[in-house]
């Protein structure tokens, strides 16, 4: 998914001493007319949690009544993007040549690494559209990698009125086969009505919990949906319950602490204000970094990248954790 902002912020990503939770603000995926996410990373308080840097959460949309989601070719460095959906389908196509549809319940994982142009619509055949869109930084030593594409159907398994799919990494003995470059947690967890769970956890890993229906209090504190409550290493549980009359729905993420500084702006990741320049006009100058889409059907061919901010990223100190 693109960042379609026009005129996105650049973040200086990094460790932060911010414990608690993070409320989403709303943006527009599109033009005026298109359907609004909730945006809850980056935030000034936290940019990361492991290294997940970005989470959209969107719907349920109803798109028979307006033009559902429509993102044309656009780029990526830097990172992997995770695809998951609760209903809906999405059609994606890319420039490493793969053309795949997302549904609910399987995990699509695009590798952009080096550079990647990726488009995506939503479909007509499944017209309620409800996901979430997250993006992995990727760290200095892999971050040229190849393009890749990755796709995995995780099997639930339910215990005790908790339903798990673990598609990235591992959780109550469930391992994904997906490879990731850091070490990495993603599981969409499924809580039946005044269901109280508490999870064995990693000790080396810093946790989120994203909220997607349902009323959810995690580690005592009372969630709305799209929050993001943070939980910190060193704790070897996470509790979840479920204080509602009707189930509940959450995404995990975690991972160990992502040290490196990056630099986030639209759609790159990158190491430097500087880098993010020339990957913006390598982007508009159509260079082979990118590579091209073919049998996206839009009207637009490209999504141009809007201007950049006037000011100079200077990097800050990193906190201590």
């Amino acid at each position: 998914m693109s960042n379609t902002d026009a005129a996105p912020s650049e973040v200086d990503c990094g460790p932060s001493s911010f414990t608690g939770v993070l409320h989403p603000r709303e943006v527009p995926l599109g033009g005026p007319r298109a359907i609004r996410v909730r945006r809850t990373l980056p935030q000034r308080d936290r940019s990361l949690i492991g290294a997940w840097c970005f989470a959209d959460h969107y719907g349920p949309h109803d798109l028979r009544g307006g033009p559902g989601m429509d993102v044309p070719p656009h780029p990526h460095t830097g990172l992997q993007t995770v695809s998951w959906l609760f209903s809906g389908q999405i059609e994606h196509r890319d420039s490493g040549g793969v053309h795949a549809v997302v549904r609910p319940g399987e995990l699509n994982l695009m590798t952009a690494g080096a550079g990647i142009c990726h488009s995506e619509v939503s479909m007509v055949d499944a017209p309620v559209l409800h996901g979430a869109q997250l993006w992995v930084a990727l760290p200095g030593s892999d971050r040229d990698t190849g393009r890749d594409f990755a796709h995995h159907v995780p099997r639930p398994r339910t215990v005790g009125g908790l339903t798990t799919r673990v598609f990235l990494g591992e959780l109550d003995g469930v391992r994904s086969p997906v490879h990731t470059f850091t070490p990495l947690l993603g599981a969409q967890l499924d809580l039946d009505a005044g269901v109280e769970v508490t999870l064995d956890v990693d000790t080396a890993f810093e946790h989120g919990v994203l909220v997607d229906q349902g009323s959810v209090e995690a580690c005592g504190t009372a969630l709305a949906i799209a929050d993001l409550a943070y939980q910190g290493t060193g704790h070897a549980a996470l509790h979840l319950a479920n204080r509602g009359d009707g189930p509940a729905r959450v995404l995990l993420l975690g991972g160990v602490p992502f040290t490196e500084e990056l630099v986030m702006w639209w759609n790159f990741v990158g190491r430097s204000h500087e880098e993010i320049v020339a990957f913006r006009e390598q982007w508009q100058g159509r260079d082979a970094r990118f590579g091209d889409v073919t049998g996206y059907r839009g009207d637009v061919i490209r999504l141009p990248a809007p201007p950049l901010p006037n000011a100079t990223l200077r990097p800050r100190p990193t906190p201590r954790v």
